[in-house]
């Protein structure tokens, strides 16, 4: 994990972002939504005999992924 800060050139932008282009909510039922489908397609594609070849970086990004939907919006913390 990086403990690089953020600069403030980028923390501009990602506020800016989260509040005047997309609802962190929103966002995060997006991020849902697409790894739904690539770890769908992926299963698919194995069915068929085939071998991801960048299996391991797949796996991380959609570790990373569910990770930020996750802080966008908690869903799986939800009781």
């Amino acid at each position: 994990m990086s403990t690089e800060k953020l600069s403030k050139e980028t923390e501009k932008k990602l506020l800016d972002f989260f509040n005047n282009v997309i609802e962190p909510k929103d966002l995060a039922k997006a991020i849902r939504q697409s790894n739904y489908l690539i770890a769908l397609s992926i299963v698919r594609e194995n069915e068929n005999g085939t071998i991801y070849s960048q299996r391991e970086s797949v796996e991380k990004g959609f570790y990373w992924l569910n990770e930020l939907a996750e802080i966008l919006d908690p869903y799986l913390d939800a009781e």
